[in-house]
């Protein structure tokens, strides 16, 4: 685990004095590379602008106060976890409260002996840096984890789809670095398609694990039943004889005859499927039955069936689009869903799911993805094509 060099560590000295500036410079000058900000104004501009490793904070100054220029640090994403070191006049014990209250990590009055400022600036660049290091660290690791879980999931679905008259496509978008939504779309022995979406309780490396044990069930069970139902029931069992932790994962299940397009679906607690015929209305499909899987075993799963003509398209999403939530904190939403396809589903199946995903993200306007997305479209092409 590398960590950043002292040397190379950016200290920003925030003070309207400059004789206090002076000295603060010329007893780390060599050190440290060295920011200066007279205001608080021009101080909150270049720390955002550009985070040092560390902030020297005066409090008493013109304009925005020290006090007032900590809060808004530790309100911005970019410099939230970033060191403070107030260094003050203020010796009151209300005062040096304020400023830690206020996420203030040290505070020094003024006059202040130099020896003592370089060794609590040494302390608290060390701190970070170790910090840093550890934060990158894990940074790897989920990145690896996230390329090994998306290698679970199937990339290539025209094995699957070939010479059916189904066009099928997906997209996952954890909300963190790895997530607990899953697809699935295999071949059955009869010519049949499965197709499957879950959303595992949770988010980040619990749901994860418990994601990737789920899809390797679930290929085996799938090999093994016919009906969605029995698919369902039989990963249920699975699920549950090993489950310390009670966790669970709502999934909905459809099995599609590519010949005469009938499609057969169960629901373990998942959101309703999406019908979009074409030219006509969408509408709800395979609506959310029967209890998650993995909680309990014996479960039954009843199977549904509805036919889809060439045209149609079946859209599967998790919760993830539903709830997507804009500034206002307002949700998408299922009326909103069936409103943003009542113009008629996209003429592939990827254009059905990349629109659905950009509708989101437009929804959202840049807010924080709160939940994993995932969508899948199946189309049925048109005859003529």
């Amino acid at each position: 685990m590398a960590m950043k060099e002292l040397s190379e560590c950016r200290i920003l000295i925030v003070d309207d004095v400059k004789a206090n500036v002076d000295a603060l410079v010329e007893a780390l000058r060599g050190e440290h590379k060295l920011s200066v900000a007279l205001d608080g104004e021009s101080a909150l501009r270049a720390a955002l602008k550009n985070p040092p490793d560390l902030v020297l904070l005066d409090i008493v100054m013109p304009g925005i106060d020290g006090y007032e220029v900590c809060r808004r640090l530790r309100a911005a994403e970019a410099t939230r976890e970033l060191p403070i070191m107030f260094l003050s006049s203020l010796e009151d014990v209300r005062d040096k409260a304020k400023g830690f209250e206020l996420g203030g990590n040290d505070y020094l009055t003024k006059p202040f002996e130099i020896l003592e400022v370089k060794a609590r600036v040494r302390s608290l660049l060390k701190a970070k840096a170790y910090a840093d290091a550890v934060r990158e660290a894990m940074e790897r690791d989920l990145s690896i984890a996230r390329e090994i879980q998306m290698g679970i999931l199937p990339s290539d679905l025209t094995p699957c789809t070939k010479g059916t008259g189904l066009d099928i496509h997906a997209v996952i978008e954890p909300a963190k670095r790895v997530g607990g939504d899953l697809f699935e779309v295999l071949r059955a022995g009869d010519g049949q398609v499965v197709v499957v979406i879950g959303d595992v309780m949770g988010k980040g490396v619990p749901a994860s694990l418990f994601m990737a044990v789920t899809v390797t069930l679930l290929r085996m069970m799938a090999r093994q039943c016919q009906q969605p139902g029995e698919i369902l029931a039989s990963l249920n069992d699975e699920l549950a004889a090993q489950n310390p932790r009670m966790m669970f994962v709502t999934m909905a299940c459809v099995v599609v005859d590519p010949a005469s397009g009938k499609v057969t679906g169960a629901s373990a607690g998942h959101n309703p499927l999406l019908l979009v015929p074409a030219g006509e209305s969408p509408r709800y499909v395979f609506p959310a039955s029967e209890i998650p899987l993995g909680l309990e075993p014996g479960n039954v799963y009843r199977s549904e069936t509805l036919d889809l003509s060439p045209g149609d398209t079946l859209v599967l999403y998790t919760d993830g689009v539903t709830e997507a939530e804009n500034r206002e904190e307002e949700q998408f939403g299922g009326p909103r869903l069936l409103e943003f396809f009542s113009g008629g589903a996209g003429r592939t199946a990827e254009e059905t799911v990349s629109r659905l995903l950009g509708g989101v993200r437009a929804f959202e306007a840049g807010t924080p993805q709160a939940d994993d997305i995932t969508i899948l479209a199946v189309r049925r092409e048109d005859a003529s094509r």
